[in-house]
């Protein structure tokens, strides 16, 4: 055990020795022709990076840490408070914000009290009980992180499960995993999962339903901006680079048709292709859930004005990206001031923001939980700083692969030939290309290193779409950040499908299975439906 450990920790070392190897080897290479110093530094950390987002040597939000300090050394920054702008972001604090959220919807037990009302409503049949999970994880991956919502429904779905397939199955697996070391399961949970999975035989109701939580939650988290990290990864990162704000109504526009659309087909393939349910009785199921619901009894008083200041939070963010519609029955002042602009505003000086700008409504539910006595600070504060981290590490990376010309640069040399490719042909590859890269390391890490890229080189292909270099470039990157979140064959890829594997009641080559034909026709489908978005919906959203 010991020597394992050592082992683990001499290969860590090993690996970022090497990474310090290549970053100094790409930092002193002769610059090449048209790219600035700075912009090889930038090259350099950013090489850095990937490496470590990638292999996973160092946490996430650690590597992310490492940005500022890395491209103020190499000059790319002159101090270092340019280079950690941002981590000021604004769309850190929506993100910040949304994550509070979600944590007074899971100390009232909101997001189970749904999940169990659709269970017992929509569970009639083993795929329709299928279908209400993944429904139910789906909806609450648009608000929750997708990772706390496979969290939580995980242990729910094979609850229900022991009513219908009994607990045969599922109890010789966690047997498996009570009998290995604790230090081993502490230092390995993959793979005691792996172990204990292979101990049982699971009933195909069994692997739809926890394959189901996984990739609902990963597509459920598209619909809304605050609802998975390559979301926020992408909005960050226009904003930064390009000075373009997706707002939160127009990203409903773009998430919600691909969820509709996707999510129903994944069911559709999970239970009556790859893993048919062979069970005919799901009433105990049912009742199960039921029963769970009725355990939680009435929604406290606190619990209700919870709900009630989330429902009022996210009934602002739609009103608040309706301002065209609506600015025209208002005085300009009125207009300004709730929607923003450059006139006067009610309080008089000129230029507003506007009270219903996503970021602002979302800061102020904050101070409503806590006035409503729902939430304590301690309770507000425990979210996912890592993931927060990782964002400001990102924006100050892709900020520097811009401002040094580093972007346009790869773009010239890189991807000139594609440039007068088909759309399709573009869109495919994209899709394509993350797909696979978030296969060999997670969503998030795989936007941080890419959007970046596609925002820089989406500007190459304005004369092949038509449209402006931004309006390009806007195209390219969504493309992108949206196929981060259709990567479903391995556990590494996304947390919800590490979650279903770390639970120990899965096999790796059940998951394989089902995610390498998932991602085979996710390609198309994704590329068809960016394509169709692009052509009908975009253009009276995004430009």
């Amino acid at each position: 055990m010991i020597q394992s450990r050592l082992s683990g920790s001499q290969t860590r070392l090993l690996v970022f020795a090497l990474t310090l190897v290549g970053t100094a080897l790409i930092a002193t290479a002769p610059t090449p022709a048209g790219l600035s110093l700075q912009g090889q530094y930038a090259f350099a950390t950013m090489f850095f990076a990937g490496v470590l987002w990638v292999t996973g040597v160092l946490p996430l939000a650690v590597t992310a840490l490492c940005i500022p300090v890395l491209l103020t050394a190499f000059g790319v920054y002159a101090d270092l408070d340019a280079a950690l702008t941002g981590f000021a972001d604004h769309l850190i604090f929506l993100f910040i914000a949304g994550f509070m959220l979600a944590n007074a919807l899971q100390k009232y037990d909101i997001d189970r009290r749904i999940a169990l009302w659709l269970m017992s409503r929509l569970g009639t049949s083993p795929r329709r009980l299928v279908g209400s999970v993944m429904i139910g994880t789906a909806f609450l991956s648009m608000w929750v992180s997708n990772t706390a919502t496979a969290a939580m429904m995980t242990p729910i779905a094979l609850g229900v499960l022991t009513q219908v397939v009994g607990n045969e199955g599922l109890e010789a697996a966690a047997a498996s995993a009570d009998d290995v070391d604790a230090d081993i399961a502490a230092d390995g949970a993959g793979a005691v999962a792996a172990d204990a999975a292979d101990t049982g035989e699971f009933s195909n109701l069994q692997v739809s339903m926890l394959l189901g939580t996984a990739y609902a939650a990963s597509v459920g988290g598209v619909g809304t901006l605050i609802g998975t990290p390559p979301n926020a990864i992408l909005a960050s990162q226009l904003n930064e680079l390009l000075g373009y704000e997706i707002g939160f109504a127009q990203w409903l526009a773009i998430g919600v048709p691909i969820v509709v659309i996707t999510l129903p087909l994944v069911w559709y393939l999970l239970t009556y292709h790859l893993y048919p349910p062979q069970i005919t009785n799901v009433e105990a199921a049912r009742e199960q859930a039921t029963e769970y619901l009725e355990n939680e009894g009435s929604l406290s008083a606190r619990g209700r004005r919870v709900a009630v200041i989330f429902a009022v939070t996210a009934g602002l963010w739609v009103l608040g990206g309706l301002g065209d519609l609506i600015s025209p029955g208002l005085s300009d002042s009125v207009a300004v001031t709730l929607f923003g602009g450059d006139g006067a505003s009610v309080f008089g000086p000129e230029g507003h923001q506007g009270l219903l700008y996503y970021v602002m409504v979302g800061m102020a539910a904050i101070p409503a939980l806590v006035l409503s006595d729902t939430m304590e600070w301690d309770e507000l504060v425990d979210i996912d700083w890592g993931t927060i981290l990782l964002f400001g590490g990102g924006i100050a990376l892709a900020d520097a692969l811009a401002s040094t010309g580093a972007t346009g640069w790869l773009a010239d040399t890189v991807f000139s030939s594609l440039t007068s490719a088909p759309i399709v042909l573009v869109v495919g590859i994209t899709v394509l290309l993350v797909i696979f890269l978030t296969e060999m390391t997670s969503n998030t890490a795989t936007s941080a290193i890419i959007v970046p890229l596609l925002i820089g080189v989406g500007g190459g292909f304005a004369a092949t779409l038509g449209l402006s270099e931004i309006a390009a470039a806007v195209f390219l990157a969504t493309s992108g950040a949206i196929a981060a979140s259709f990567a479903f064959a391995l556990p590494v890829a996304t947390p919800p499908n590490a979650i279903v594997f770390g639970s120990g009641y899965l096999k790796q080559e059940q998951m394989m299975r089902a995610g390498i034909a998932l991602n085979v026709v996710m390609t198309a489908v994704l590329t068809g439906l960016i394509w169709l978005l692009f052509k009908f919906v975009w253009p009276a959203i995004l430009w």
